[in-house]
């Protein structure tokens, strides 16, 4: 009732000087106990201007739980009190069905305003704004107004003090990613896509490719390796593409949004569960079927080699490179087609090993000749595709229970009971009980049961607010179970006893935002720092008025210990 009758208020007097009057008088004490506690607008919403290459950068800024219109803006230039243009490029913000105006779009944490074309003398610029928190307040429209000389590229407020003390949040690591040149972000993402290949859930598909140059009857190496080297690339634009299109068309998701699937991990673990039967000779298939099954291994044919890019680009999904995180990054922030050429780049990372090995022979004359070796290698690579299948089920077994576990286990016990009985010529049979085995799990995964105890799909941006508000230091970690990078900077760093004592000793919250399964709140919050991909690392000092500072995707013990003792 109290903020309807704020509303009408504001409604009534929003053009007047007397809604300014009223709402500045407002103090977190002037409301009841049991009311929100909302900051005061110049704490709420804070701005900075600078000047980068001949632009104008209006860098925004809004604190935990309030929001900015987008359509709100008016920024005016006048010269002698006449009017002058100017060039105001917005970013994209997030539509939300506001109370007030309906769905529109608006800008949590934090925009940048791009302000070109400026004129050559000195100009006024005013900025009138206006935002709302999420707890029900609506603030007046803000006017700043400033004296703009773009020979000196001096910025000086006037009048009403303009909120030029804050800046968007920093990263430990460096600067902001928007500032990043492309050509560089580039090569962080290509640098980015060839450190996957050493990550556990890749490497065993890289050596079944190098394993495959190996036989003599394989044939022209260099164009295989271009042939996976397209399947990489081709794949990652795919998935990048299908990404784009969801979040354009209002999807709130991620990079590793198929992950959150359950039905599509199930399917991926009984993949792999498949791949390492076959490798350990358990099973051959021929004919049609012979680019996916035994030839996976010993490529003999150029549709294999695609398809073994495909596979290492769906199980590197779940794994961040150190230098991928600032790539994908910078791509959530841009337009398509820069965004899919980052991509497209990370997937020319993720092949250069292979593509390296084709397009310089001495590298592969290097490699033993094949024997006996190649079979014990071959069986030996089967081993670590059955603990990514295993890993996998305990993924599947977060999102759905118990019961989705001993489902795909029932599948996979199906399944081999069909291999074993084509080994038998009886392929109609193996074939239905493959296929029924495989739909089984897709269709009872497909709707997973709600009442699964999990952290994940709880996430709540307010308690980061309220317990700053209670003067305690906040560490936020974005974490999935299907994040390798994720469980080893939680297993090296953040769960040992040095980095927990060290969070008590400097009064430290430790909270966790688990996007194992699909939470629109914690995608929010990815999008709000032009992240596209998790792990994310923010630390929120307890001084409300201090910038939040966000960390690599890789963490050390000394970089924990280093920022809680600055």
């Amino acid at each position: 009732m109290k903020q309807i009758l704020l509303l009408v208020i504001f409604l009534f007097a929003s053009n007047s000087q007397a809604a300014d009057d009223f709402f500045s008088a407002q103090s977190p004490a002037s409301f009841s106990d049991s009311s929100p506690q909302f900051l005061p607008v110049e704490q709420a919403y804070q701005s900075q201007l600078l000047w980068n290459k001949g632009n104008l950068l209006l860098s925004w800024t809004a604190a935990d739980g309030y929001y900015l219109y987008k359509e709100r803006f008016a920024i005016n230039a006048t010269i002698d009190s006449k009017a002058a243009a100017i060039t105001s490029e917005f970013e994209t913000g997030k539509l939300k069905q506001d109370p007030n105006f309906g769905e529109t779009e608006v800008y949590y944490h934090s925009t940048t305003i791009t302000l070109s074309d400026l004129p050559t003398t000195m100009f006024t610029l005013s900025v009138t704004s206006q935002g709302c928190a999420d707890a029900g307040l609506c603030y007046p429209p803000q006017t700043q107004h400033y004296q703009i000389d773009p020979q000196q590229q001096n910025v000086v407020a006037v009048g009403t003090p303009a909120h030029l003390n804050s800046s968007k949040a920093v990263t430990l690591a460096g600067g902001d990613d928007s500032d990043r040149a492309l050509w560089l972000v580039l090569i962080f993402a290509i640098l980015g896509g060839a450190i996957l290949n050493l990550m556990p859930c890749v490497f065993p598909v890289l050596g079944l490719k190098v394993l495959s140059f190996t036989n003599a009857n394989h044939g022209n190496p260099l164009k295989h390796g271009l042939v996976y080297s397209a399947g990489v690339v081709i794949s990652f634009l795919a998935v990048a593409a299908l990404l784009i299109i969801l979040q354009q068309a209002g999807q709130a998701i991620g990079w590793g949004f198929q992950l959150q699937t359950p039905w599509f991990v199930a399917l991926l673990a009984c993949l792999f569960f498949v791949l390492s039967l076959n490798l350990l000779g358990l099973f051959e298939i021929g004919g049609s079927w012979a680019n996916i099954g035994s030839d996976l291994s010993r490529q003999s044919g150029y549709s294999g080699s695609f398809f073994t890019g495909v596979l290492a680009t769906v199980v590197a999904s779940p794994c961040t490179a150190p230098f991928m995180g600032t790539a994908v990054g910078f791509a959530a922030s841009q337009p398509p087609f820069i965004a899919l050429l980052v991509f497209g780049c990370i997937g020319i990372g993720l092949a250069l090993p292979v593509l390296l090995l084709t397009l310089f022979p001495a590298g592969l004359q290097r490699l033993p000749k094949s024997g006996q070796w190649m079979i014990s290698l071959r069986q030996f690579l089967a081993f670590p595709l059955l603990a990514t299948a295993i890993w996998l089920i305990w993924v599947s077994g977060r999102q759905t229970g118990v019961d989705g576990m001993a489902l795909i286990l029932s599948a996979w016990l199906v399944i081999a009971f069909g291999l074993w009985l084509y080994g038998k010529e009886k392929k109609l049979a193996a074939a239905v009980l493959v296929v029924a085995a495989l739909a089984a799990v897709t269709t009872t995964l497909a709707t997973p049961p709600d009442n699964i105890v999990s952290k994940s799909g709880n996430f709540d941006q307010n308690e980061i607010q309220m317990l700053r508000e209670q003067g305690r230091n906040v560490f936020l970690d974005v974490t999935a179970d299907w994040c390798i990078t994720c469980i080893a900077n939680e297993t090296l760093v953040l769960n040992t006893d040095t980095i927990r004592d060290a969070f008590a000793e400097h009064n430290v919250e430790y909270v966790i935002a688990d996007w194992t399964r699909y939470d629109p709140a914690i995608t929010s919050l990815l999008a709000d720092y032009k992240r596209n991909g998790i792990p994310l690392y923010i630390y929120y000092p307890a001084d409300l008025n201090a910038t939040e500072i966000m960390l690599p995707q890789v963490l050390t013990k000394a970089m924990i210990l280093e920022l809680l003792n600055r």
